[in-house]
């Protein structure tokens, strides 16, 4: 394990890197057909963004000519600020194989497969991700940092946080001698029963090089156990493992599904809920009091209520889980919508495949949700989810991450599936024109 994990290293190493300083330092005007304001929600005819060493330098009305540059016409396309999907796992991806490779597969097999869910991410015009849960996503990051490898910016959690038998236990489903010999999980593998072990479990990820905190509130869909929705902390254990988050600057994701353990994450003072299905009036009420972002991933309970009815395809402990929760999040992100919950744009991708997840522009729309608001949920609210302003938004002096469709969004989202242009940081990815 060790000598192959070092061999990948060295390959790595020798590989070209993506991003050539003299490709990410050539300046630009992108004269673009149209350009989503994220501030407003509308859009802006015929605009010219001027970009230079990564950064927007200026934004001119009109097809301008910029001394210096060199022009790429986007005339027949809108450009929107990069995207960003709030939850994804690009460690892996499901399949009637899923649970048997867990055992059956080493680590460095997840992480060379990573690589290419990445860059399909990237493609697919997500410039930037947060990845909630899987230890290959650090160390990926890094990658991506390094320009070993391409795909988009990340925000890492790492190994998620549970209790015994939770949603992210990793010990689920082993038997009695396997459990033995392995021992109990504890804070260092994300397991904890006690306020104190909340607060070494954070601890363990910032040393581990996390960049935010994933912790399972409730049962979750696709776990070797029962409960897909039974509440799993207590409010004081959230509420340690939010006060020790703080101390590092992380912010705290919540896996949730049942109504109590939503209504113990947000009075714990989590940022976002993850998923919600079994979310009541009185849980919205709570999150909009408390300003608690929601992120509804209605492509993974669509595809896992769609994937419950072929048999073999998940374990017969998860399939009625699949069935009855998953057909109901899109319901849930309707009426959080309605309601004025906060919504940003996240997918749980790697339960479907990964570069599919403009998709869940199109299920925000079925939804009620005006394609306006979905482009502002995975743009400049995705930002202020991760705390950031420097993108989400195409302005003079943040990041040159700039994605382009063909034709108007706002009229037809099916848009967001064509994919033209992909820009991340001053540099072009994708250019199918």
């Amino acid at each position: 394990m060790t000598r192959l994990a070092v061999a990948v290293i060295a390959v790595l190493s020798a590989a070209p890197a993506y991003a050539a300083p003299a490709a990410a330092a050539e300046p630009m005007a992108l004269q673009c057909g149209r350009l989503f304001d994220a501030r407003s929600g509308k859009l802006l005819e015929s605009r010219t963004v001027v970009v230079r060493d990564g950064k927007v330098e200026q934004v001119l009305d009109g097809r301008a000519e910029a001394p210096g540059t060199r022009t790429v016409d986007l005339s027949g396309h809108t450009c929107t600020p990069g995207w960003t999907d709030l939850h994804v796992h690009l460690g892996d991806q499901s399949s009637p194989k899923s649970y048997e490779e867990d055992f059956r597969l080493d680590p460095v097999d997840f992480a060379f497969r990573s690589v290419g869910y990445a860059n399909k991410t990237l493609m697919a015009g997500f410039t930037s991700v947060r990845d909630l849960g899987g230890e290959v996503s650090p160390h990926l990051r890094d990658a991506i940092n390094q320009g070993l490898v391409a795909g988009p910016r990340i925000w890492a959690a790492g190994k998620s946080i549970a209790t015994t038998g939770g949603h992210a236990d990793p010990t689920n489903g082993y038997n009695a001698t396997l459990s033995h010999l392995l021992g109990p999980p504890g804070p260092t593998e994300g397991v904890i029963n006690s306020v104190d072990e909340a607060r070494q479990a954070v601890r363990q990820r910032y040393k581990d090089g996390s960049d935010v905190i994933k912790i399972t509130a409730t049962g979750g869909v696709l776990s070797y156990a029962k409960s897909g929705d039974a509440p799993q902390f207590t409010v004081d254990e959230v509420k340690a493992i939010v006060d020790a988050a703080k101390d590092y600057g992380y912010r705290v994701a919540a896996h949730a599904h049942g109504t109590e353990g939503m209504k113990r994450a947000v009075l714990g003072g989590v940022t976002s809920i993850e998923h919600g299905t079994y979310m009541t009036d009185e849980v919205m009420s709570l999150m909009k009091q408390k300003g608690t972002w929601y992120v509804p991933t209605i492509y993974a309970g669509r595809f896992v209520a769609d994937k419950a009815k072929i048999d073999g395809y998940f374990p017969e402990v998860v399939r009625p889980k699949a069935a009855r929760i998953g057909s109901l999040i899109q319901q849930t992100a309707a009426k959080a919508y309605k309601n004025g919950v906060k919504i940003a744009f996240g997918t749980d991708m790697g339960v479907g495949p990964h570069g599919d997840n403009a998709r869940e522009f199109l299920y925000m729309v079925e939804a009620g949700i005006p394609a306006a608001v979905a482009l502002q949920a995975a743009t400049i609210r995705a930002a202020e989810v991760l705390g950031v302003d420097d993108q989400g938004v195409i302005e003079a002096g943040k990041r040159a991450d700039i994605v382009a469709v063909p034709g108007n969004p706002l009229e037809d989202i099916n848009a967001v599936m064509k994919v033209d242009f992909v820009m991340k940081d001053g540099q072009i990815f994708k250019q199918a024109l």
